[in-house]
């Protein structure tokens, strides 16, 4: 009988981040296949779980592949489990997970914490579609040839980034995209979590004088372009104020009238156009 692939998310930071049906999964498994064998241990120790473990990572996961479909072809029920989160999202996995769909191999998520749908819940950006990058090229040239192929994405953005180019990726993003508002989640489920909202100047401000640490992801607002062609005014400050004001929960006629006083635009045609149902307002009511 052919053994079953499980695919395990496991937690991203605190220890209590686990579901039973994962506890489960990895006490019955014959095999567990980490990313990092001595990660996964301190978590296997921690619910006294005591079963072989073997390394699958970016540099083995070729050669390993062949290894772990023999075993699940002799009947072996492995599990995949990464570092932190959810195996695959910017992880090695999917060559195995490939494989054993060719060869006719149950796969099984059993689903858990994934840092990007943890990130996009509390960033305060819209949530219908969204586009996942994850992390952009180390050179700048590089870095800049991704970032401006979503310049006109309508969609909200979601980018890995470390805590040494962050400020360095938000100050690209506002050049490249242009002025965008922009949620940074870091240290999700640790001591220090921390979730920063602000528009790209104010965070490249911000973390300037509070350097950040820990795992990061960036939960960049989208382009706003397509909805720009209906309002009569151009100017990017308005898309950005507009937002902030979204996200505290302003009614559509308050949106307008404060928008009247702080950027002297007239009341009544912001209220009308905000009316019309814009894409930019559409999670208002």
């Amino acid at each position: 009988m052919v053994g079953t692939l499980f695919v395990v998310a496991t937690p991203i930071g605190n220890m209590e981040d686990i579901t039973l049906r994962a506890l489960r999964v990895l006490k019955e498994v014959d095999l567990i296949a980490c990313e990092d064998t001595r990660h996964t241990r301190k978590l296997l120790i921690h619910y006294q779980i005591s079963k072989p473990t073997c390394s699958y990572h970016e540099h083995n996961e070729i050669k390993k592949t062949e290894s772990l479909i023999d075993d699940l072809q002799a009947g072996k029920d492995i599990a995949l489990v990464c570092d932190a989160g959810t195996p695959l999202i910017s992880d090695p996995g999917y060559r195995i997970v490939r494989a054993s769909l060719e060869k006719g191999i149950r796969v099984s998520p059993i689903p858990g914490p994934c840092s990007i749908i943890s990130a996009l819940s509390v960033s305060g950006r819209p949530t219908n579609s969204f586009t996942f990058i994850g992390f952009l090229p180390s050179k700048r040239k590089a870095r800049r040839s991704v970032l401006k192929s979503f310049q006109h994405d309508p969609q909200t953005l979601l980018i890995f980034e470390s805590p040494l180019r962050v400020i360095g990726v938000i100050t690209e993003i506002e050049k490249v995209l242009g002025p965008r508002m922009v949620t940074v989640v870091r240290e999700m489920t640790k001591i220090y979590e921390e979730v920063v909202t602000g528009s790209t100047k104010e965070l490249t401000s911000f973390f300037e004088n509070h350097p950040p640490k820990g795992e990061i992801v960036l939960v960049v607002e989208k382009s706003f372009e397509k909805e720009s062609e209906t309002l009569p005014f151009k100017d990017p400050q308005l898309w950005i104020r507009l937002n902030e004001l979204r996200s505290i929960g302003l009614t559509r006629r308050e949106i307008a009238r404060t928008l009247s006083k702080e950027l002297n635009y007239s009341k009544r045609t912001l209220y009308s156009w905000l009316n019309k149902g814009a894409e930019a307002v559409e999670n208002d009511d």
